[in-house]
């Protein structure tokens, strides 16, 4: 359940300033402005003495030193937030996720004056404002926070598309943040369907037509459980031509099968439907967006169980591009959910170019940490614009080898392939896996079991789910698939 902070615009008043009693967060650059020497003086200097502090002297673009309760002023804490006027948008959002970290029941009044990153201030405090919990006794809630600007309709018209960003983030954070035994496959999906009220077209393919499909690695994975596989396509139709295909990983519950998993730490495989998460994220915020693009996305819900009816290793199956793949470890499931969806999509939708999302491999964290996704690619120029997407948000990505050396991984002596090459390059070979399931289109496969739910809070999150990939998607969207 999410609890979102109100969050307002208003024209900057000294006197307000003074009298507000939650948290007071004064956005300086180099000097003090004339409100801010103002307000030096209601508190006697205070302002001007912490500023030639050493301490000052270390905070740095988007951090804060706090004052608290200032002489002069009716606040429990008087926040300085460094951010120059020159700050560039990480920055700006840093600081403004730095005052969502003070939070409190009585809310915050930010001080931004005229400052060009006022906008991007407020989405930074919304998004690690977040907050989702089942707790019994509810959490006091935060305070609205009010934003104080020279112009608060210029600042909230530029604001207004962050909203739609916010919401698409915050849907894929609730997706991963639910348990199990809530976002089944049936609930998942009943989710995705009632994003038709916002225009986005929703069908979802049950197990019979999945059957029928072919689909057979991909039911496969479902099939010791009681929840029924589905496939979901949402398709947002707002421009013209073949749309870009975005396929997501939706694994709901990962026991690892018949492979089982140790008992330590199984509980957050909850988080194994993050592709799907992101997928569904980003559909949403082009939908409240009004983008002006074809996009579509399609996820394979399904929960790996170890059931009487399971998929044992050693099984061999056909996908349905009609490979042969034996399963050698029943764990290494995600990929043979895409290898289908991937097919599908392709075939169906004639993609302009396809990314897929999965929380795929323990082996990219051991790569890349919590810090950055990996990305393969057959298209080294796709790629360099999805990584620049990225880099303009703030999102971690790194480009990960795909040589076709590393095809020998994944070489069956019974069938066309294996589902695992094992201990070692194992975030690799998925990727090599998942290629043979990918034609001349543009593609880029983005493993995210680091980013999806780190250890611990992030700049623009608190701890647990971070959302990754929503702001990366819809830059790229932006930038390179719009009208």
């Amino acid at each position: 359940m999410t609890h979102p902070v109100a969050i307002s615009f208003a024209e900057t008043s000294p006197e307000a300033i003074a009298a507000f009693p939650g948290r007071v967060a004064l956005v300086v650059g180099a000097a003090l402005s004339p409100l801010g020497r103002r307000i030096d003086r209601l508190t006697r200097g205070a302002l001007a003495r912490a500023m030639a502090s050493e301490a000052w002297g270390k905070v740095k673009p988007g951090e804060s030193l706090s004052i608290g309760f200032p002489a002069g002023l009716a606040c429990e804490a008087l926040d300085l937030v460094a951010l120059d006027r020159k700050a560039d948008q990480g920055a700006a959002r840093k600081a403004g996720a730095r005052v969502a970290r003070g939070l409190g029941p009585l809310g915050a009044l930010v001080v931004a004056e005229g400052h060009p990153r006022a906008a991007d201030m407020a989405f930074g405090l919304a998004l690690r404002a977040y907050r989702f919990d089942y707790h019994t006794e509810a959490k006091p809630a935060f305070g609205p926070v009010t934003l104080m600007v020279a112009k608060p309709e210029d600042v909230a018209r530029a604001a207004a598309p962050h909203a739609a960003l916010a919401e698409g983030i915050f849907f894929t954070r609730d997706l991963v943040n639910e348990p199990a035994n809530i976002l089944t496959t049936d609930d998942f999906a009943a989710r995705l369907a009632a994003m038709q009220e916002l225009g986005v077209d929703v069908e979802i393919l049950e197990e019979a037509q999945l059957g029928a499909l072919g689909m057979r690695a991909l039911l496969g994975v479902g099939q010791g459980s009681a929840s029924p596989s589905k496939v979901v396509v949402m398709r947002w139709n707002g421009g013209e031509g073949a749309p870009l295909a975005l396929v997501g990983k939706g694994v709901v519950f990962d026991t690892g099968g018949i492979s089982l998993k140790p008992g330590a730490g199984m509980e957050e495989m909850t988080m194994d439907m993050g592709g799907a998460a992101v997928v569904a994220g980003v559909l949403r915020t082009l939908a409240l967006r009004k983008a002006r693009a074809n996009v579509v996305g399609l996820v394979g819900l399904v929960e790996n169980m170890p059931d009487g009816l399971a998929q044992r290793p050693g099984d061999i199956v056909r996908s349905m591009k009609g490979d042969t793949i034996e399963i050698v470890n029943t764990d290494a499931e995600g990929r043979l959910v895409l290898a289908d969806v991937l097919w599908y999509a392709q075939e169906r939708f004639k993609p302009r170019a396809v990314i897929d999302l999965a929380t795929l491999t323990g082996a990219i964290i051991v790569a890349l940490g919590h810090e950055r996704a990996g990305v393969f690619t057959n298209d080294e120029a796709f790629s360099d614009q999805v990584l620049a997407a990225a880099k303009a948000e703030g999102e971690g990505a790194w480009p990960m080898p795909l040589d076709p050396a590393y095809d020998a991984l994944i070489t069956s002596r019974l069938a066309d392939i294996k589902n695992s090459g094992g201990r070692y390059a194992a975030s690799v070979a998925a990727a090599a896996f998942l290629k043979r399931f990918v034609g001349d289109v543009p593609w880029c496969h983005i493993d995210i079991a680091g980013v999806t739910l780190p250890p611990g809070e992030t700049t623009l999150s608190p701890k647990g789910p971070t959302g990754w990939g929503v702001l990366t998607l819809d830059r790229l969207i932006r930038d390179r698939f719009e009208a």
